[in-house]
């Protein structure tokens, strides 16, 4: 009888193992992650005022979400953060919303204590006056959770932060401060000014020797995912006009900490945001087989939760996009609704061809 030497066989099983983790690269995943992941819900008094005002808009932002560190734990590896510029500190404090419940008689909960909000640098919540509650209200307070959460954890999967630079204007609240090329470049600095350079995954590092960040993802493809882990890839989810002040001097994002969301054909294209799958499911798909990472949404402005509706979910899953956001990767506990999304056994993250949900 053949009789199989045990010590040789486990090396060719690790080998192997080894061989077929080399293989796969960064846009060969598929994971979850959450959207506005630093907001805390309205509370209720407020909410119940602004439902009055526009119901389906206060419907819209009833959500929320726990610390960044619980949702990482949970298994998360997508996040969004929206910031404000605010150079000198102070412009944002003592919202609205506030005042609005004083008016109602009745007792806001605390709020700011420590007057974060009067230091200068770049705040975090998602719209002034109204939608103010956040677990970080300064970015870089959320950046060094995240900085904590990974030195706990160096091996993790890489970490996709979508960045909103915020400037909207909204009727009936304090005009934000416009994102100028300078206050864009702050958000390089606040990122650079918690992380080290071998916990990012940079345009630079992606690019290599490439002329173009766009011919590097095409051609050669994005890195090995094994030399990525424990790193950060950072995603400015903006439009056309911040994009290009943000590249201005940087071409092809030359030195600059951000991926940006530009259309394919552009020398810096190279990170998709496509928001509905169901419209533009065949896009998305055409997109990821070119080699691009594309993040897109299973569910948006609480609808899909109200309904238990899964549709856009199913078609996340099948075009493909590496990045999945949605306000449910566990179900509400603001109104009745039991729409989770996750992969197979509760997980957030996977390769994509686990297609067997």
């Amino acid at each position: 009888m053949f009789k199989t030497n045990t010590s040789i066989c486990f090396i060719f099983i690790f080998s192997f193992i080894a061989c077929h983790n080399s293989d796969i690269r960064l846009n060969d995943i598929q994971v979850i992650g959450s959207h506005n992941s630093y907001k805390i819900p309205i509370e209720k008094p407020l909410w119940h005022y602004l439902h009055s005002v526009d119901s389906s808009k206060a419907k819209a932002l009833q959500y929320g979400h726990m610390s960044l560190k619980t949702q990482l734990d949970l298994g998360l590896r997508n996040l969004e953060l929206d910031v404000f510029h605010d150079p000198s500190g102070g412009y944002f404090t003592n919202p609205k919303g506030l005042d609005i419940i004083k008016s109602m008689e009745k007792k806001p909960l605390g709020f700011d204590k420590e007057e974060k909000l009067k230091r200068p640098g770049l705040k975090m919540f998602h719209i002034q006056d109204v939608d103010f509650r956040s677990h970080y209200l300064l970015f870089k307070e959320g950046l060094q959770a995240l900085k904590n959460w990974s030195s706990n954890n160096p091996s993790h999967t890489p970490i996709f932060i979508l960045i909103n630079a915020k400037d909207q204007k909204v009727t009936g609240t304090k005009e934000p401060l416009a994102f100028t090329k300078e206050a864009l470049d702050s958000i390089d600095v606040e990122i650079k000014s918690v992380f080290s350079n071998d916990k990012l995954i940079t345009p630079d590092l992606v690019r290599g020797d490439f002329e173009t960040l766009e011919t590097a993802i095409l051609t050669k493809g994005w890195p090995e995912l094994e030399a990525l882990k424990g790193r950060f890839i950072f995603v400015l989810d903006e439009k056309e006009d911040k994009i290009n002040r943000y590249l201005e001097n940087h071409p092809s994002l030359k030195n600059r900490v951000l991926f940006v969301n530009s259309k394919e054909g552009n020398p810096e294209a190279a990170f998709r945001i496509v928001n509905n799958p169901i419209t533009d499911f065949d896009y998305i798909k055409e997109l990821v087989k070119k080699g691009y990472l594309v993040r897109t949404r299973a569910d948006a402005g609480t609808k899909e939760a109200r309904e238990n509706n899964y549709n856009r979910f199913e078609k996340a899953k099948a075009s493909g996009a590496q990045v999945i956001s949605t306000d449910y990767y566990l179900p509400s506990t603001l109104f009745p609704s039991t729409f989770k999304v996750s992969f197979e056994k509760n997980k957030y993250e996977r390769l994509k061809n686990e297609v067997h949900d």
